[in-house]
């Protein structure tokens, strides 16, 4: 979250969920995830997919928050397992919901100074955790049990993945006029 001002604490954060145009941009962004996860990826083996359904929810954990990165990770795949009819693996919600705690988190806590580094590693850390481990977990240990043979291909599949996820969070928030707008959104219209 990029705010200077008092919303870079813990209440800051949890008075966006109050904020009327930060719930719209979030459902917007569960929607955008959903369709980026569930219609337009690529499935290279069952425990391979190539999706971007992670990039909005990263995000919002950056945008407004780990609160708020969290809901849009969870919601989206709910939402995305029932409007395509899979059944809801928990480890893999949980999985998506700390993605955009820990974006979010770490977005808040280390090089708020240093965009550059700051969005590298609030999306490393969140694909590393989220993704890698979590997500990895809950396709191993439940049906349909997905060998680790499989799953180490995840890794260099979500290197690829984050570097592109990186590169396009980092330029909106080096855009000014983004960086503004995004601002006003997060102080409620005022700067």
């Amino acid at each position: 979250m990029y705010t200077n001002n008092s919303n870079n604490n813990t209440a800051g954060n949890l008075r966006l969920f109050g904020n009327v145009r930060v719930m719209i941009i979030s459902g917007l962004l569960v929607a955008m995830s959903i369709v980026f996860g569930k219609f337009l990826a690529f499935n290279i083996t069952d425990a391979i997919r190539i999706s971007f359904e992670n990039l909005p929810v990263i995000m919002a954990g950056i945008f407004f928050g780990p609160f708020i990165g969290g809901a849009v990770g969870l919601g989206a795949d709910v939402i995305g397992s029932i409007l395509k009819g899979y059944s809801i693996n928990p480890v893999i919600s949980v999985g998506a919901m700390s993605i955009g705690i820990i974006s979010g988190f770490v977005s808040m806590k280390f090089f708020r100074q240093n965009k550059l580094l700051n969005t590298a590693f609030s999306v490393g850390f969140a694909h590393l955790i989220g993704s890698l481990l979590i997500k990895s977990a809950g396709l191993h240990f439940l049906p349909p049990c997905m060998p680790y043979s499989l799953l180490v291909y995840r890794i260099p599949t979500y290197i690829g993945i984050g570097l592109l996820e990186f590169f396009i969070i980092y330029m909106l928030l080096k855009n000014k006029a983004f960086s503004n707008q995004l601002e006003k959104v997060c102080n409620n219209g005022r700067l």
